[in-house]
């Protein structure tokens, strides 16, 4: 990065560039993650070109006392004409404002002009209590292309959920996999794959929620490959390579080998683990391989790292159902045998505060399990923001919490509240105008 001081800098960068501006992006600048110091920035143009970002904290009308313009970038079509920008240096606590340049001048979305703001995480550690927030949760987004679809009455719709995702204010919105649908035309290049996010990332109605709060991500099976892929999946190196062009999470894949999409971040006090359903699995219909989901390697890593952990609520984000007894579909009860050996493992480290968060079904439902030393284990499951949906009420879950079951499209909220030992966990189920359909508490002591 370089600084420069005072409104002069600031301007020579951008008041004094033309007044007539054709730099052009093809959506809204998207916050990825943000922490105490850093954050990520994604940006697609509409063609290849030079891109840079400016970068001051937001002074509130005074002269900014530091302008940071970071490198250069070249954006090329090899990678759809994204670039992610990794800002570091910041302050806790403080509003920044940034602009994107395209090839020297200040460029447009044609969606929303104006430029785009991110506020790091505060440094509340041994000097206050951990400030509240919400967490918007989301899955199944499909937005429809008539050329590229299945004759028929199309999938998707109920674009406006998004518009009311951003209504809600949320401080970060987490999507639990199946971000963008797939297609046939799609699975076998990867100029389909990226063509497919980027036709999600142009959708009019989600450019507020895109540069409203920072976006972190999982997959399931229509962002990585054909329905139900495995490990097998010839492609799943380009469904990884474009997942991290346009996700900005903070790291991708395990520690150890990089593989898949497996992540980690902290959002004030609460550890949020996102797990990778898809690289190491071995369908439950395969008779000669041990059956399994994320495999012995992703497990010891999550185990390990939730025992480590001392945040109150530890939430893990997994495409696909998690504590449903109900063995059918691509649910973990297909698989007793990892999902029973982790619960267990939760049990013997007496790891508390353990949530679940699961997307896939295209419904809604909350699961509950009481493990055998009195600690609860929950699974949120949030489905669907735009694709088909389905009422699941009369399968045999015996786990679902009674009124949690939805069947409309939806999105989910989570708010955590209350002094650093005594938080509370509220979740929520919201229609696609942003009406409140369920709502339950956990307070971190009893679970």
């Amino acid at each position: 990065m370089k600084p420069t001081s005072g409104w002069g800098a600031l301007a020579a960068l951008l008041t004094l560039l033309p007044s007539l501006l054709t730099a052009q992006l093809a959506c809204q600048p998207m916050v990825g993650h943000v922490g105490l110091r850093d954050a990520r920035i994604w940006v697609q143009t509409q063609a290849p070109c030079t891109a840079s970002l400016v970068c001051w904290a937001d002074s509130m009308g005074n002269a900014p006392t530091e302008v940071t313009v970071l490198p250069e970038k070249r954006i090329e079509s090899q990678t759809a004409h994204t670039a992610i920008f990794d800002v570091g240096g910041l302050e806790p606590a403080t509003t920044y404002r940034f602009q994107v340049l395209v090839d020297g001048e200040r460029a447009q979305t044609g969606f929303e002009a104006g430029l785009q703001k991110f506020t790091t995480q505060p440094l509340w550690q041994y000097r206050f209590d951990p400030p509240p927030f919400t967490m918007a949760l989301g899955s199944c987004a499909f937005i429809n292309e008539t050329k590229y679809d299945r004759p028929g009455k199309p999938y998707g719709g109920d674009y406006r959920i998004f518009e009311a995702i951003a209504d809600a204010e949320p401080d970060a919105m987490l999507w639990l996999g199946d971000n963008v649908y797939f297609r046939e035309v799609d699975w076998y290049s990867r100029s389909g794959m990226q063509h497919r996010y980027s036709h999600l990332r142009a959708t009019p109605e989600l450019q507020r929620l895109l540069g409203s709060c920072p976006h972190y991500a999982t997959w399931d099976d229509h962002d990585y490959g054909p329905d139900n892929s495995d490990g097998s999946w010839i492609h799943k190196d380009w469904a990884a390579e474009t997942f991290g062009e346009f996700w900005a999470n903070p790291s991708q894949g395990l520690p150890e080998s990089g593989a898949g999409v497996t992540g980690m971040f902290q959002f004030h006090d609460v550890d949020f683990f996102l797990l990778d359903n898809r690289t190491f699995r071995v369908n439950d219909d395969n008779v000669t391989q041990p059956k399994q989901v994320l495999g012995q390697v992703q497990i010891d890593w999550l185990i390990q790292a939730l025992q480590f952990s001392r945040a109150p609520f530890k939430v893990i984000a997994i495409g696909g159902q998690f504590l449903s007894d109900f063995a059918d579909f691509e649910n973990m009860a297909l698989f007793p045998e990892e999902r029973d050996g982790i619960l267990k493992r939760i049990e013997k480290e007496d790891i508390r505060g353990v949530v679940f968060l699961s997307g896939d079904r295209h419904s809604s439902e909350l699961s509950e399990l009481t493990l055998g030393n009195g600690h609860k284990v929950i699974d949120f499951t949030c489905s669907a923001l735009t694709s088909g949906t389905y009422d699941h009420t009369d399968e045999p879950n015996t786990l679902r919490v009674p009124g949690t079951m939805v069947g409309v499209r939806n999105f989910g909220t989570l708010e955590f509240t209350g002094p650093r030992k005594e938080r509370v966990l509220t979740l929520r189920t919201h229609d696609a105008e942003g009406k409140i359909l369920w709502e339950k508490q956990y307070a971190a002591a009893d679970m």
